[in-house]
């Protein structure tokens, strides 16, 4: 007897439901204002900078690590900005436009 009888057993009432699983975009906060994509150089090598999240602190780092997975880069989360090295302005705008976000180009 495993353990969906064992449920049943004890609520014979009770009708199973599917549960659609959600996806992780729709759990990140969308905001009125828009995220700034900055370019730099530091020590000589490129940085793309994302600052001006306003919602949460684990849905930025959530973010950041979903960035930084889709363009196989190195990068960071501090100071409440996300640093990822080398010049990825456009793709980043981009995913972040299909994501929902408002986003402001910012820098060379």
């Amino acid at each position: 007897m495993d353990l969906k009888d064992q449920l049943k057993n004890l609520f014979p009432d009770h009708e199973e439901k599917d549960i659609e699983p959600t996806t992780e975009d729709q759990g990140l906060w969308l905001q009125d204002d828009p995220i700034i994509c900055k370019y730099e150089k530091r020590k000589g090598k490129p940085i793309t900078i994302l600052e001006g999240y306003t919602g949460a602190t684990e849905d930025f780092k959530a973010l950041a690590k979903e960035l930084k997975q889709k363009l196989s880069v190195g990068g960071s989360f501090k100071d409440d900005k996300i640093i990822i090295q080398g010049d990825y302005r456009d793709k980043i705008m981009t995913m972040l436009k299909e994501k929902g976000f408002n986003v402001k180009r910012v820098g060379g």
